[in-house]
């Protein structure tokens, strides 16, 4: 049994119940659990919720303005430091029923005879056992900051994670991982992380170690959102812009498509590609310097500073948008223009990427966020919000012209947008990374009744039944982090 020496639960339900579990683990009939822990030594607790991508999405990794909402479902870590130095972790799945997922690994596989292995190193290393790819998002934690913080770790640690941020949902359940974790471990080791660090950190989890070429608005919104408000996050490359209270007269949702959603899929990446190339082509159009070194360009770009969201509309139609190219082959591209600026691609020379749409989406995204958030200043009247719901059908549109759409996510939006005002329902769109996943709706506050009965029409159409995303909950860096402390 444990005592809460530190910290508070905020009154959430998931962490006293993850409280409740910690102390009854010496009943558990599975031998790894009642195992796990020493009883008599300290544990370390954290949550980091999801986040439910409201205006953005893809247009992160192009420096947009991001509104992300926080979500109620959230991700549960405790972890106890042990005298030896391996790594294990032990994972609770969201359904019952579920495999329990095991992984166990030695911190001297990072750092071989004294030396910190490589992130290339570390992601073959994940990748060699797919079924454990999973443990890379947690053990990775301690690689990136072993590396970036140059942080020693003399012991070792048992982690227990539990998490109700359904996978493949699009409501960023990685990033709701990666944060639990890191931010467990830098209570426990006594790492000093302020909330954008903590955040970068745990994109290079992602990025450098599970491999993943995500931007950094999940991470951003796990940890420094807060609840019931809009988290504005300028992706420059990680600028907070404040929150925005969602009015009491609407609503957000989340509404599951059954789709699953993977960012390290083929769509996601060949999008990121094409959309760096067209940066890349409008530089050389714009008579910017560029250096190449292998495979890779830096550009001066006094102009822009690098984003693509800083290209208004208008500029863009007016002097680039005819001079893209539909398609290009990657060889075509690396012939003409070496390669892009982006770290976490690369151009693949026998595929054929489009290049106009996606670097068109990356400019006008921005555009409809930031008039998105002044609307909902004052969304007070029924035009206001047909206004911003609006901007939500013409974001999905736009992901659907990159080719993110799904059959799954279109049929949710046509459901809400034949539902319409008369349901108190305004506007969709899919999140995130696109290709399945979870379509947010703009509703009136009173609206869940309309919610349900439309995923009830999806779950008779498909034979899904989709899993409504509905409230709120502070992010990681409000929550902090509690100290439970052996109770005899």
């Amino acid at each position: 049994m444990y005592r809460l020496d530190h910290g508070a639960t905020k009154d959430l339900a998931d962490v006293e119940a993850f409280i409740d579990t910690l102390n009854t683990l010496d009943q558990n009939p599975s031998a790894t659990l009642r195992n796990l822990f020493n009883a008599d030594r300290e544990l370390f607790v954290t949550r980091a919720p999801g986040r439910l991508d409201v205006m953005g999405g893809i247009a992160d990794y192009s420096g947009s303005l991001m509104l992300e909402l926080p979500i109620a479902e959230s991700t549960l870590a405790a972890l106890q430091r042990t005298d030896e130095r391996v790594v294990r972790i032990v994972s609770l799945t969201p359904d019952a029923d579920g495999p329990m997922l095991n992984f166990e690994m030695p911190l001297g596989d990072f750092d071989k005879s004294g030396t910190l292995v490589s992130y290339q190193y570390a992601r073959e290393y994940f990748q060699a056992q797919p079924e454990n790819h999973w443990s890379a998002y947690v053990a990775g934690a301690f690689l990136v900051l072993m590396r970036e913080r140059q942080f020693k770790f003399s012991e070792g640690a048992q982690i227990l994670v539990s998490s109700t941020v359904l996978l493949g949902k699009g409501v960023s359940s990685s990033a709701a991982l990666e944060v639990a974790v890191m931010q467990a471990i830098a209570a426990a080791f006594d790492i000093l992380l302020e909330p954008r660090e903590l955040a970068l950190l745990c994109q290079k989890v992602e990025n450098l170690v599970a491999g993943a070429p995500c931007g950094v608005m999940d991470q951003m919104s796990v940890v420094c959102g807060e609840a019931n408000c809009l988290l504005a996050l300028l992706c420059q490359p990680a600028e907070l812009r404040g929150t925005i209270k969602i009015p009491a007269n609407i609503a957000f949702w989340g509404i599951d498509s059954g789709v699953r959603h993977s960012i390290t899929g083929s769509d996601y990446g060949s999008v990121r590609v094409g959309t760096f190339m067209g940066y890349r082509i409008i530089a050389d159009l714009a008579g910017l310097r560029v250096n190449a070194d292998d495979g890779y360009v830096r550009i001066e770009d006094p102009l822009w500073r690098g984003y693509l969201a800083n290209i208004t509309p208008a500029e863009f139609e007016a002097k680039y948008a005819s001079q893209l190219p539909e398609t290009i082959t990657g060889a075509d591209f690396l012939k003409s223009y070496q390669g892009t600026t982006d770290l976490m691609t690369r151009v693949c020379p026998d595929q054929t990427y489009a290049v106009r749409v996606p670097t068109a989406h990356a400019i006008y995204e921005p555009d409809r966020v930031r008039r998105f958030a002044e609307l909902l200043k004052r969304a007070e009247h029924e035009r206001t919000l047909v206004l911003l719901g609006e901007l939500m059908y013409q974001s999905h549109a736009s992901y659907s012209a990159c080719g993110l759409g799904s059959d799954g996510t279109d049929r949710l939006v046509e459901l809400v947008r034949a539902a319409g005002a008369v349901a108190g329902l305004y506007g969709a769109r899919i999140t995130g990374g696109g290709s399945g996943g979870t379509v947010a709706v703009l509703g009136s506050h009173n609206a869940r009744s309309s919610i349900e009965k439309l995923s009830m029409q999806y779950a008779h159409e498909t034979g899904h039944q989709p899993y409504i995303f509905q409230g709120s909950s502070l992010g990681a860096a409000a929550f902090g982090y509690l100290r439970l402390a052996p109770a005899n």
